[in-house]
């Protein structure tokens, strides 16, 4: 099982002390997180795409390349992808060259995205955000799979004889989780495909979740993929930690009172009661987390948010190290006595080469020669099937 932490992105004013950071400090900060993930013996790293203030994730690859430099293990992740604003040709561009600069540990989870400016920004329609969805994964999907690609749907330009590069590396694509709050059509959709259910489990009861990630799991026996005990699960969940818990709760009041999703609403006792947040001791921590697979049955990931609502930076590194050496491993240890032998592993880039090729090695393409007019002719690679003609479309 991995575990990990994700950040949204957002820039929020301290509440202790009064200060906003600047979009370089929270750049840099989010960078030190992330390397003391690795540090401390998480897995993964995510982070959201945004495009407007209060927010500095708008280039995820970009970010996430600068941390694969500097770190060794970590998978690095996001939280989401806009998949309903972004072209899927470049998301298949930027993640398979990101793939490669990490030499593997990247995978992604696609979203529709929750702010309503970003869509008409971006030339799309909020009304359209379910089917833009659907429709730019197919597309996405056999970018990733096919070496030659024609293509025509609703939202964007047709292709004709399209080939993304580079080609995934190892010719076996990222590893997609699709997120969602509360759209059951999501997880159909990862059902279909044999990709990973990622639910958000942050701001809604858990018997909400309950009822999509059990919708997720026969679905995804249906389409044929393995049982429903073999359905790839990812959880999101929210944690403060203090050696004490009443230090937990006096040092997370002001930060939970001023949140902008849910200050000013219930009290945090109240919201600890009917939703997936953690504040207390570390015992306290892994006994509710520890709850999860009551309700939702073994699963492969489980991320946890905690920079969020101004937290500063200081305090966001002493988090990690709680969370690193007083709570994940004990959830490792106890998760992995409960686990039943049928759940299948957390994917990774190695086991799904392994599964692809078995004791083979992986297809590396190679391309044809330029013809002189910079593309390479009927067939983009060497070892392309010779049957595979792709035609360009005419100037």
């Amino acid at each position: 099982m991995q575990f990990g932490v994700f950040s949204v992105s957002d820039i929020t004013r301290d509440p202790v002390s009064g200060q906003t950071p600047s979009e370089a400090e929270r750049i840099d900060a989010v960078v030190q997180i992330a390397q003391k993930a690795e540090e401390v013996g998480l897995d993964v790293f995510a982070i959201g795409e945004h495009h407007n203030p209060p927010f500095f994730s708008s280039s995820p690859t970009t970010l996430l390349a600068f941390i694969a430099a500097r770190t060794k293990r970590l998978i690095l992740s996001t939280a989401t992808t806009l998949i309903t604003t972004n072209d899927p040709v470049r998301i298949a561009e930027e993640y398979a060259m990101l793939q490669h600069l990490s030499q593997g540990r990247v995978d992604l989870m696609l979203g529709r995205g929750n702010t309503a400016p970003v869509y008409p920004w971006f030339g799309q329609d909020i009304r359209q955000g379910l089917p833009l969805a659907l429709e730019n994964y197919n597309l996405l999907h056999r970018l990733w799979r096919d070496d030659v690609v024609d293509w025509e749907g609703k939202f964007r330009t047709p292709l004709q004889g399209f080939t993304a590069v580079p080609r995934p590396l190892d010719c076996v694509p990222p590893f997609v989780w699709h997120g969602s709050i509360r759209t059951p059509e999501i997880a159909e959709q990862a059902a279909y495909y044999g990709d990973g259910f990622f639910a958000n489990h942050i701001f809604w009861p858990k018997e909400h979740f309950m009822r999509l990630i059990r919708f997720y799991r026969q679905r995804y026996a249906h389409h044929g993929h393995g049982t429903e005990k073999q359905a790839i699960v990812g959880l999101g969940g929210q944690a403060y930690i203090a050696k004490r818990s009443q230090d937990a709760i006096a040092e997370f009041r002001p930060y939970f009172n001023e949140a902008p999703v849910y200050g000013n609403g219930p009290a945090m006792e109240d919201f600890m009661e009917s939703t997936p947040l953690s504040v207390g001791s570390p015992q306290e921590v892994i006994d509710k987390t520890l709850t999860f697979r009551e309700h939702f049955g073994d699963y492969q990931r489980q991320l946890f948010l905690i920079d969020h609502a101004g937290l500063p930076l200081k305090t966001v590194l002493n988090q990690l190290d709680l969370l690193g050496e007083e709570v994940v491993p004990t959830l490792r240890k106890e998760l992995a006595a409960k686990r039943d032998p049928e759940a299948a592993a957390a994917p990774t880039h190695a086991s799904l080469v392994e599964a692809k090729y078995g004791d083979q090695p992986p297809r590396q393409p190679r391309p044809n020669a330029n013809r002189g007019d910079n593309v390479t002719g009927s067939s983009p690679y060497q070892d392309s099937d010779p049957a595979l003609q792709a035609r360009y479309p005419s100037p």
